[in-house]
């Protein structure tokens, strides 16, 4: 995602845990050290944008509400700094009252339930947080991500509707632009 809005023409305030592991390097690009659970880090990175692009996620170590607890910092400096629009990526596992889910994709929720019960909770609520957030929001629920290449094709659709059960980041970065 960064670096699409940076060959886009885009300035970019990018907010990570550890600045080193951003290798990107751009006139139009500020790294900033933070953690999307410390509400001041949070309202740094959002003051003076236009609209926030989260793709939050889980780690070893992190909290299991951490994408709603930090979905929940990131509205509210949105709210205090005027920032309306938002783009969330979260995982294909968040359904849709549109989603059509085929044999496959009913089998993914059920292992995604069964091994990552909170992870998969917590997407949901942070989508919950977004709903209720009076924000202009999209979710952008990826199936598995890879590392491949962007091929610049992709389907955008509701699961089980036109859908795949793989993609690679890059393809995911174009299609929430």
């Amino acid at each position: 995602m960064v670096e699409q809005a940076l060959r886009e023409g885009h300035e970019v305030t990018v907010s990570v845990r550890d600045p080193s592991k951003v290798s990107v390097r751009h006139d139009l690009l500020w790294v900033l050290k933070g953690d999307v659970l410390d509400a001041k880090a949070v309202d740094e990175a959002v003051a003076g944008r236009d609209a926030v692009l989260s793709a939050l996620g889980h780690t070893k170590s992190s909290p299991k509400d951490v994408q709603t607890r930090g979905t929940e910092n990131i509205v509210a400096a949105m709210k205090k700094h005027g920032v309306d629009r938002i783009v969330s990526l979260t995982g294909a596992g968040v359904a849709d009252r549109k989603d059509e889910p085929k044999f496959v994709d009913k089998a993914i929720v059920f292992l995604l339930k069964t091994f990552q019960g909170a992870v998969l909770e917590d997407a949901k609520r942070h989508a919950e947080v977004l709903r209720k957030s009076g924000s202009e929001w999209v979710i952008v629920r990826g199936p598995r991500l890879t590392e491949a290449a962007r091929k610049g094709e992709y389907r955008v659709g509701y699961v089980g509707k036109n859908s795949g059960t793989q993609i690679s980041r890059a393809d995911v970065a174009d299609s929430a632009a």
